[in-house]
């Protein structure tokens, strides 16, 4: 089984490589492959991790879309 561990937050698991190489699929067939699952998703999560740090009024206003998203699902 495949994980990234950090001392807090999230971590890769297979569940979510396998969301994602089923996206890839559908919108990047030939580049579906587990290794680039995996460097999608540890991409998304150092660019979220930087972007905490160098503009959190981004990440507040994003965080604040998701949650309007959100409500508008249920």
């Amino acid at each position: 089984m495949y994980t990234t561990n950090m001392s807090n937050g999230y971590q890769i698991n297979e569940k979510d490589i396998d969301k994602v190489l089923n996206y890839l699929k559908i919108h990047d067939p030939e580049h579906a492959t587990p290794e680039m699952a995996i460097e999608f998703l540890e991409y998304f999560k150092a660019k979220f991790h930087e972007l905490a740090h160098t503009d959190p009024d981004k990440l507040a206003e994003m965080y604040e879309e998701f949650k309007k998203a959100k409500r508008t699902k249920n």
